[in-house]
């Protein structure tokens, strides 16, 4: 089976399209959404429509919650803030409806999947060695799958010890008998310093896992940025991809 994991839409259409397409090209059996779906971009219903129709298994992260209202904004810094408020006036009922019937943690043959962390599937980012840990810790499945940080990485545990770091795009891994924690990065705001889209792919016949990257109008999802006022700087780290 070929699967497709997408993680941190965040509202970023052009983004949210080119990973439509390429994975279509890719010809996947599934699509496995990690949350956050909206915040911080221009187009929050039209990610969640798509999500929603392409999607065969999908989490709620913090920036969702934030939108339909079950989580405070007092964690969020100014500029995503602004951004959260704006997005739970702008969602449709559909959009907002949609949000509403998913939880930030799941389950798929071989893998759990968590829109943060197992230990805090909302908020807790998994960036050093004792979060990972205590991820493999706090789960059985042979892949871990993670959001949040929208920095894509692949890490294994074997024999108790740690391995992997920093997927760049195009890498691959072999799954081998290892348990893995995988971040397929962002879609629609990576923070790895490369400014294009990134998703999964998951061939489970072969064992393999490819961290794929793609290219989108930036300019475009910038442009419409600015013209719902949303913060400069939510249009401006989208070229930097920080």
């Amino acid at each position: 089976m070929r699967i497709a994991v997408i993680s941190d839409i965040h509202g970023n259409w052009h983004a949210f399209e080119s990973v439509l397409a390429d994975l279509d090209k890719e010809h996947v059996d599934e699509v496995w959404c990690l949350g956050d779906l909206v915040g911080y971009g221009p187009q929050p219903n039209r990610c969640v429509e798509a999500a929603r129709t392409r999607s065969d298994a999908c989490l709620v992260g913090n920036h969702d919650l934030a939108a339909i209202g079950r989580v405070g904004l007092e964690s969020f810094h100014a500029d995503a803030a602004v951004s959260a408020e704006w997005t739970a006036k702008t969602l449709e009922d559909d959009a907002r409806a949609y949000l509403e019937t998913l939880e930030p943690s799941g389950e798929r043959p071989g893998a759990q999947l968590f829109h943060a962390s197992p230990r805090d599937p909302v908020w807790e980012y998994i960036l050093d060695e004792p979060a990972v840990r205590a991820a493999f810790e706090q789960t059985t499945a042979p892949l871990v799958l993670v959001g949040h940080s929208h920095i894509p990485i692949a890490l294994k545990l074997a024999d108790g010890s740690l391995a992997g770091g920093l997927a760049h795009g195009g890498s691959e891994v072999e799954l081998g008998d290892a348990r893995w924690l995988l971040n397929p990065g962002s879609v629609g705001q990576p923070r790895d310093l490369d400014p294009r889209a990134a998703y999964l792919l998951l061939d489970t016949d072969r064992g393999r896992v490819h961290f794929r990257r793609v290219p989108y109008d930036i300019e475009q999802t910038q442009a419409e940025i600015r013209e719902q006022g949303l913060p400069e700087a939510l249009a401006v780290r989208l070229a930097d991809g920080e």
